[in-house]
């Protein structure tokens, strides 16, 4: 019982917060749910990053789901990359159970049933709003990054978003890209040369192959007008609730390159977009990225470089990054090293490898006294995740096997005529949804293309006549220099000549 008690004490005074905070539930010991325990996340430090990991079926997705939900309460808008589709349910409240009640009994806080205001998104032409950003948004530098471009490259692409600014052409989707990479070595090669430099067959072709790369994957979809507005994130409803916005996934698990362009032109965004906050006291928007390894793992050095980067900074702005994966070694060491919160479930243990990963995961969270990391990351139970957070001076809080709150909203996916009524009534759906194929670079390109070919026809067309002209006069000449006098014709004549030679013979004897 004195450990218990003692352990009640470390845990309580190890969260005790000043300001606003979430409880994500009631420290564990020894498997028993210690009541009233509570392991709260000040909503001071959400902006300083975090990650949920654990094995398949340990129940990241509903701890997601607590987070988001009680964030919102709170009036703080959340983005969440839903890869399952198992998400939606937020919008509607739980149904409630029985073992829910039971648990929440445990850990000392009544259960509420509660539905989410809830925004779906899309990247492709699933249904939802539509995000998308154009070619010139993103700029040469990020563009030729996701491109995985090498030095030489990236300055023919600089040298297209050069041409393309002094001359007006807006590059809006990657038609236009494609159409400048063209021209460039081809309709327009004096010109750029003359005015910009040389540009090698090669190398453009190269930049093509990998644009090409990247709309085979749906990039078309995403480059384009009208382009996403980032403030649209940071709705709150009628209530003060922060609006859940669900950007749908299901269908680009198999597309890394395209996720990892969304993410990235986001971020980078955001960050761009978003003011400073300073010591704000709470976040202005949290994203959660499921599945974060699809990220990781098809990312070019580059673009490890550009995330890593704009993790470190944008949380000035007042965004928490949430990464969400099986295993915290699927996210780099200088990501993971940013990370404040750390929510870590099960991890199974079937091979030799599996236990040399455990080892190295339970390395990343603070001693503790009363557990054995490496033996607890094995046996919690689903629902039980291994939590330590930062307190409100930044300094990480006691390790805690905690028993976790059940989400309010459904546990489930929402029905398809649920689904529709959602983005049929959305506002966002009819801003952002409306297809805009405003002239851009390519028609500009082709006109321009055309007009010229038509010149060189007249000039041509107007050779070929002088040609011609010069050709007739020619044999006009000729034929007037060949053609005799009449009169000359006739002296000259065999006749004439033999009567004049025969009087001259006469006249000589």
């Amino acid at each position: 019982m004195a450990d218990k008690q003692a352990f009640f004490d470390h845990i309580t005074e190890g969260y005790q917060t000043k300001g606003d905070s979430i409880i994500m539930g009631s420290a564990m010991l020894d498997g028993e749910t210690i009541t009233n325990a509570f392991v709260k996340i000040p909503l001071k430090t959400i902006n300083r990053h975090g990650l949920i990991a654990g094995a398949t079926g340990t129940g990241k997705t509903k701890t997601l789901q607590v987070l988001a939900e009680n964030l919102s309460e709170k009036g703080v808008p959340v983005l969440l990359m839903d890869m399952k589709g198992d998400l939606s349910g937020i919008a509607m409240p739980s149904p409630g159970h029985a073992k829910i009640d039971e648990r929440h009994e445990k850990i000392g806080i009544p259960f509420e049933s509660k539905k989410f205001p809830v925004e779906i998104l899309t990247l492709s032409e699933q249904e939802g709003v539509r995000m998308r950003a154009t070619v010139s948004e993103f700029g040469p530098v990020l563009l030729s990054r996701i491109l995985d471009l090498t030095e030489t490259q990236s300055g023919i692409v600089a040298v297209i978003f050069k041409y393309c600014d002094d001359n007006k052409l807006p590059l809006l989707d990657l038609r236009d890209f494609k159409k400048m990479l063209n021209y460039v070595t081809e309709e327009g090669k004096e010109e750029i040369q003359k005015d910009y430099g040389r540009m090698s067959t090669s190398s453009t072709g190269s930049i093509l192959r990998k644009a090409i790369e990247i709309e085979q994957q749906g990039g078309d979809l995403f480059f384009g007008e009208k382009s996403f507005e980032t403030d649209d994130l940071l709705r709150t409803d009628k209530n003060g609730m922060g609006y859940i916005n669900i950007l749908r996934l299901t269908d680009i698990q198999d597309k890394p390159k395209l996720f990892s362009t969304f993410m990235l032109s986001l971020l980078a965004e955001i960050y761009a977009t978003f003011p400073e906050q300073g010591d704000s006291g709470r976040p202005e928007l949290v994203i959660f990225i499921d599945e974060a390894h699809l990220i990781f793992n098809e990312a070019s050095d580059a673009l490890l470089d550009q995330i890593e980067s704009i993790v470190k900074l944008i949380r000035s702005k007042g965004v928490g990054l949430y990464f969400v994966t099986q295993n915290p070694t699927d996210v780099p060491d200088a990501v993971l090293g940013q990370l404040g919160l750390k929510i870590q479930h099960a991890l199974r243990a079937f091979t030799a490898k599996d236990r040399k990963a455990i080892k190295l995961t339970a390395e990343n969270y603070p001693i503790s006294e009363y557990y054995k990391t490496d033996e607890a990351l094995t046996s919690m139970g689903i629902g039980e995740a291994m939590i330590s957070a930062l307190n409100e001076k930044g300094i990480p809080t006691p390790l805690a096997v905690t028993m976790l709150r059940a989400p309010m909203s459904r546990m489930d996916v929402l029905e398809d005529s649920e689904l529709r009524d959602l983005i049929n009534t959305s506002k966002m759906v009819k801003k952002y949804n409306e297809v805009v194929d405003r002239e851009s670079a390519y028609e500009m390109l082709n006109k321009k293309i055309e007009i010229a070919e038509k010149e060189e026809a007249k000039e041509k067309a107007r050779k070929e006549k002088e040609e011609a002209e010069k050709v007739t006069s020619r044999r006009a000449t000729t034929r007037s220099s060949n053609r005799q006098n009449p009169w000359i014709k006739t002296l000259t004549s065999p006749t004439v000549i033999r009567s004049v030679l025969g009087i001259l013979g006469k006249m000589m004897r």
